[in-house]
C-alpha cells in the first residue's frame, strides 16, 4: 500500500481538492453520487473480461472498482482522495480480489503490464499533464491491453446544462468551458490527440445516455447541488443574495424533472475506448 504520507503527487489542485471538502462531501454522500453516477457503470463493466486484471483510475467511493473485481480476475482502485478510499475499503470488505491504493496516477510507479484493461467512471477529466497521465498508465498495461473510461459530454442543452442555465443570471457556469475541468473531455477530437499522444491507438468516443436520481423530491436535490462542490464554491463567492438567488432557480428549473419516487435527470456521457 503506498504511503500518503510519502507518495508523489504533481496535481497538487486536485490532491487538496480531493481531501477537503470535494472528496469530504464525496464520502459522506457515496450512496447519494453512486446513484447520480451508477447508471453508467454497466458501458463499462460490459467492456470487461473475466480474466481481465482491471485497474480503475480515479475510483473515487470505489463502486465501479466492487463491480469489476466480481465480473474480472482482479480490481485495484487508485485515487488522490482518503477520504473517498476509507469509504471504498470499509464498502468492499466482503469483496475478493479488490485493493485500494492512494495516489496520483498521473505518476503513480504502477508495474509494466501490471493490468489487462484500465477503465474509469468520470475520473480522468482532472490531470495537470493528460499526455502523461494516460502515457503512464497505458505502461502500467499488457501489450494487448486496454482502456475504457467514461468521461463529460458538453453540459450544453442537456438536462444538468438547464439547471446550470437557469442558475447563470446569479452565478457562472459551475463547471466552466468546456475542454476544462469536468469537460475537460468533451471534445472527442481533443481526446483522440490526448490518447494518440499517449501511444494509444484505435480510439472510438461513443455516446452513451443513463437517467441519474438527483434527490428525493425538488427540495432534496436542490439542498444536494447547491452543497455539491462546483456548485457550492461559486455561491460562496456569489455572495449570500445572490447564491439565494440561484438555489431559488434551481429549485423552479428541478421541478419538470420529479417523479413520484425520484428527481431524474437524463445524463450523457462519452465511452472512450483504446488499444495499449
Amino acid at each position: 500500500m503506498t504511503d500518503g504520507a510519502t507518495m508523489s503527487i504533481v496535481n497538487t489542485g486536485q490532491a487538496e481538492a480531493w481531501n477537503g471538502y470535494e472528496g469530504q462531501h464525496w464520502a459522506a454522500h457515496d450512496s447519494r453520487y453512486d446513484a447520480m453516477n451508477g447508471g453508467f457503470n454497466r458501458f463499462v463493466l460490459e467492456c470487461l473480461r473475466a480474466e481481465d486484471r482491471v485497474l480503475d483510475i480515479g475510483c473515487g467511493n470505489g463502486q465501479l472498482t466492487r463491480l469489476a473485481a466480481r465480473a474480472a480476475r482482479s480490481a485495484t482502485g487508485v485515487d488522490l482522495s482518503a477520504p473517498m478510499l476509507s469509504v471504498a475499503r470499509l464498502r468492499a470488505a466482503d469483496v475478493p480480489h479488490v485493493r485500494f491504493e492512494q495516489g496520483d496516477a498521473q505518476v503513480f510507479p504502477f508495474e509494466p503490464g501490471q493490468f489487462d484493461i484500465a477503465v474509469s467512471r468520470f475520473g480522468i477529466m482532472f490531470f495537470a499533464d493528460p499526455v502523461a497521465a494516460f502515457g503512464n498508465i497505458r505502461r502500467a498495461l499488457t501489450p494487448r491491453g486496454r482502456l475504457a473510461f467514461l468521461c463529460m459530454t458538453s453540459l450544453k442543452g442537456t438536462d444538468l446544462g438547464s439547471l446550470f442555465d437557469a442558475m447563470a443570471p446569479f452565478l457562472p457556469w459551475p463547471t466552466g468551458g468546456d475542454g476544462t475541468g469536468p469537460t475537460s473531455f468533451a471534445d472527442p477530437t481533443r481526446t483522440e490527440e490526448v490518447l494518440s499522444g499517449a501511444g494509444f491507438r484505435d480510439i472510438t468516443c461513443t455516446r452513451v445516455e443513463a437517467d441519474q436520481i438527483w434527490g428525493r423530491d425538488v427540495a432534496d436535490a436542490a439542498g444536494f447541488i447547491s452543497d455539491w462542490g462546483p456548485v457550492k464554491y461559486h455561491m460562496d463567492l456569489a455572495g449570500h443574495e445572490n447564491a439565494g438567488k440561484a438555489r431559488q432557480a434551481l429549485a423552479k428549473a428541478l421541478e419538470p424533472f420529479e417523479t413520484p419516487d425520484a428527481v431524474r435527470l437524463r445524463g450523457h456521457a462519452w465511452l472512450v475506448q483504446a488499444n495499449a
